[in-house]
């Protein structure tokens, strides 16, 4: 089974920037489109960011456009989610999931929790003065 492992997640303060990791152990990545989720304090789950296990194609949630960029290397088996400018509401526990995927191109941040099948243990992401 796929095993996914957050890291990167911190306290910032407004206007910060933070780089959170998704490693892959168990199984390779390669066919694999990423997604990053979070859930703030008394929120539903929302995707953010996803990624295509080719990396050709991304998607944001309007709430971060500009201002977040996913990546991945496949040669690591890691995921990448660069978070700048970052704002208070950005405050959450921020997960990785991954679902098999036979189409390079496919990635989705909408209906995200229930759409891949494999997730991380989440970090938290703190962004307060």
């Amino acid at each position: 089974q796929l095993q996914l492992v957050e890291s990167g997640g911190g306290l910032v303060q407004p206007g910060g920037s933070l780089r959170l990791s998704c490693a892959a152990s168990a199984f390779s990545l390669d066919y694999y489109a990423v997604v990053w989720i979070r859930q703030a304090p008394g929120k539903e789950r929302e995707g953010v960011s996803c990624i295509s296990n080719s990396g050709g194609s991304t998607n944001y949630a309007d709430s971060v456009k500009g201002r977040f960029t996913i990546s991945r290397d496949n040669a690591k088996n890691t995921v990448y989610l660069q978070m700048n400018s970052l704002k208070p509401e950005d405050t959450g526990v921020y997960y990785c999931a991954a679902q098999w995927s036979p189409d390079p191109h496919w990635c989705t941040v909408a209906a995200a929790e229930a759409r891949y099948a494999s997730w991380g243990q989440g970090t938290l992401i703190t962004v307060a003065s």
